[in-house]
């Protein structure tokens, strides 16, 4: 019986894991291109630094922590009048991608802030005292430096965008937690519940493993 059941599931769960792929790495770039700049400027303008700016760092500080404090499920709810104008709709994985973007760039703007903070302080007074430009301080010396801990960081955010993924189900976001709502939780079906969590921690697993991996790889110190 429950053979039968995962063979009926399998289409379904084909299309939801694709889906739940597509979001998350939409999430994933917008984070990405958003929150590393984010989180360079949150260091670069930290005290004692070569931008230091008081007012840059207490503003762009209080939005991060601002949006990072509120809950996903209220952030979706709140989202959908924006998401209806981004996408035209307020269902499935692109509507679903705007909310699991929000989330995502303020929590991996801290990733990257805190990953600069282990930069060897003097490598970047060394670099202010033979002239390099702040560019050039940010391109060859905190993103080189830091390019271990900022990889960790993008496997921590896919892994957290995963799981947000997941309750975007609850709104009709599509992927995998959209199924395991429908068919798992009011159909009460223990085998496509069972089914949905194996398949989430089987992918977790492995986005970990290659996010280690890679790390350890670019690891030149």
């Amino acid at each position: 019986m429950m053979f039968e059941s995962l063979l009926t599931l399998l289409p379904d769960l084909d299309k939801a894991f694709f889906e739940t792929i597509y979001m998350v790495l939409i999430a994933l770039a917008i984070a990405i291109i958003i929150g590393l700049p984010l989180g360079i400027l949150l260091f670069v303008t930290d005290k004692d630094l070569f931008l230091e700016n008081k007012s840059v760092k207490s503003i762009l500080g209080f939005i991060i922590n601002m949006v990072r404090s509120i809950p996903f499920i209220i952030l979706l709810v709140a989202l959908l009048p924006i998401t209806n104008l981004i996408t035209g709709s307020t269902i499935g994985p692109t509507a679903a991608s705007v909310s699991l973007s929000v989330a995502g760039i303020p929590f991996f703007a801290r990733i990257v802030e805190t990953s600069l903070r282990e930069t060897n302080k003097g490598i970047i007074e060394a670099a202010v005292a033979v002239g390099a430009t702040p560019w050039m301080i940010i391109k060859d010396v905190l993103l080189s430096e830091a390019r271990p801990g900022i990889i960790q960081g993008i496997t921590l955010t896919t892994i957290s965008l995963i799981g947000y993924s997941a309750m975007a189900g609850i709104i009709g976001g599509g992927g995998i937690g959209d199924l395991a709502i429908r068919f798992g939780y009011y159909r009460y079906d223990n085998t496509v519940m069972l089914t949905t969590i194996v398949v989430l921690i089987c992918l977790v697993q492995l986005i970990q493993l290659a996010g280690d991996l890679i790390a350890r790889k670019v690891d030149k110190r």
